[in-house]
């Protein structure tokens, strides 16, 4: 007689949007995964709200007419069970319909990812998947300790490198082709933070 084992525990079936939606506000932001949820934290670095915060206003001044730029906490809803919040998206106006009281649902243009100690693997590897495959065009990873832009392209269902910029190279963009700026432009706004 054959015995047919059973796991102490049941999977816990994935979480949807709804579920996300409906958690209480604990102060904490959170990513739905595949289904899985996941705090972000800590808090960003001071550093890292900056560039996120120069970097928008660099790019509503030189792409305010075609696009609009939305900066983190927003959810992007790439599917019932991924919910993600990048640092920054961009959404061609001809496209608004996917801007929703819930969020973005859909793929923005572009995602950018302000890199932090905490975050650096699960950018550069879960987002990159992820975004890859929700068809997201366009793929910037900021990196502040290098002073450093990386830019990929999607092709098929992976991210290319296209560039890596620094210093007063001028950033433009196959996909959002208003963008104009250099990292310096950036970095240069940022006051030197003694304490931080």
């Amino acid at each position: 007689m054959t015995h047919k084992k059973y796991p102490d525990k049941a999977k816990e079936p994935p979480m949807t949007y709804d579920q996300y939606a409906d958690l209480p506000d604990d102060g904490m932001r959170y990513e739905l995964a595949d289904g899985v949820l996941q705090a972000i934290s800590p808090s960003p670095h001071p550093v890292h709200q900056l560039l996120s915060q120069y970097l928008s206003k660099l790019l509503i001044q030189s792409c305010q007419n075609d696009y609009i730029t939305l900066i983190a906490p927003i959810d992007v809803i790439l599917s019932e069970h991924e919910v993600r919040q990048p640092d920054l998206v961009m959404i061609h106006k001809t496209r608004l319909k996917i801007v929703t009281g819930k969020g973005v649902e859909g793929s923005p243009d572009l995602a950018v990812e302000v890199l932090s100690p905490s975050s650096v693997k699960r950018d550069r590897m879960e987002k990159m998947e992820t975004y890859a495959k929700y068809g997201i065009a366009e793929y910037w990873l900021v990196d502040p300790v290098q002073k450093a832009l990386e830019q990929y392209t999607l092709n098929g269902k992976h991210y290319d490198l296209k560039e890596i910029y620094q210093e007063d190279e001028t950033v433009t963009s196959p996909r959002v082709q208003c963008v104009s700026f250099s990292m310096n432009d950036i970095l240069s706004d940022i006051p030197d933070l003694p304490n931080a």
